[in-house]
Parts: C-alpha cells; sequence; structure tokens
C-alpha cells in the first residue's frame, strides 16, 4: 500500500526527528496505525518512534489517550475537537516530543452531509503547541483516503520541524 512518495516522505520524517534527537508517537483512527507503518518501513526508525495508539473506536480513544467522553459526544470523533485531543493526549502519555493524530471519515459507508466520506481531521502536538488542520479528500475508494491521510500527517510532521 505504501507507495514511492509516501516512502520517500517518511524518510525525511525520520532523517529529521533523529537529526533534532526527538521522538515521536502516533495516534490513529482511520489511517488503523499506517502512519506508523510507513516510519517503520525506514531502517533506524526505533531511534525516534516511541510508537502508536491504534484508537479506532471511541472508547480506545477515552481508554487509551484519555479523549473526554464528553467532547466526543459533543462534536463526533471526526472533529478538529478530537483531532487535537487525540494528539495532547498521545503526546502526554508517551511522554516524547511530538504527536501525530487523525481522525476522519474512510468510507465507504459512515459519511452524512455535515461529515462526508473523506474528510479527515488531523493533529499534530508538541510541548509548546498543538496544530489543526482538515482535509476533505472526496469518495476515492477506502484505501485510497487512508493513503492520503497518511502522506498529510508526514508532511504535517515535517511542517513541525521545519529548518
Amino acid at each position: 500500500m505504501l507507495d514511492n512518495e509516501t516512502l520517500a516522505l517518511a524518510k525525511k520524517v525520520n532523517d529529521r526527528l533523529i537529526l533534532a534527537g526527538h521522538i515521536m508517537v502516533t495516534a490513529e483512527s482511520c489511517t488503523g496505525g499506517l502512519i506508523a507503518g510507513a516510519i517503520t518501513s525506514v531502517s533506524g526508525s526505533s531511534a525516534m518512534l516511541y510508537g502508536g495508539f491504534v484508537t479506532y473506536s471511541n472508547r480506545a480513544k477515552t481508554a487509551m489517550i484519555d479523549v473526554p467522553e464528553a467532547l466526543i459526544d459533543t462534536h463526533g470523533a471526526v472533529s478538529e475537537e478530537v483531532a487535537r485531543a487525540m494528539a495532547e493526549g498521545a503526546l502526554k502519555r508517551a511522554g516524547v516530543d511530538l504527536a501525530v493524530a487523525v481522525t476522519g471519515i474512510a468510507g465507504p459507508g459512515g459519511g452524512s452531509d455535515e461529515k462526508p466520506i473523506g474528510l479527515v481531521h488531523f493533529g499534530v502536538a508538541t510541548k509548546e503547541r498543538t496544530l489543526h488542520r482538515k482535509d476533505l479528500f472526496g469518495d476515492g475508494g477506502r484505501d485510497w483516503v487512508r493513503q492520503m491521510t497518511v502522506r498529510v500527517a508526514l508532511e504535517m510532521v515535517l511542517d513541525a520541524y521545519a529548518p
């Protein structure tokens, strides 16, 4: 599933975090661990990857990375608020330098007018700040939405460590 562009991004993430001497963690819902999988496709990634939380269900988000149930109830699992809370919770739980989180609707079902298939919210948290990004990839198929999500997540990590 990993194409050359995604693998190249993963290598850049590995190199940049190793150079900075920083460790990251992932908190993944719609990608089910694919971001961590992309990173670990690069030799030496154990020097910069703590691991990942696959928080596919709402219960896992709450139990594993402390996303408040009330936040999910109020805004829905696929929201800016939950993406930010996922990143911040993973950062705190892992005690690392950076966390990237994704929550979205990959399809083919689960979409609505308000939250269509292909909607993904991203969060990147460091000790200093939490960034958010929202993308609507469209209904290009489940695998395509997930692949695009991995790419954007890796790009956000690179942006957080721009020289």
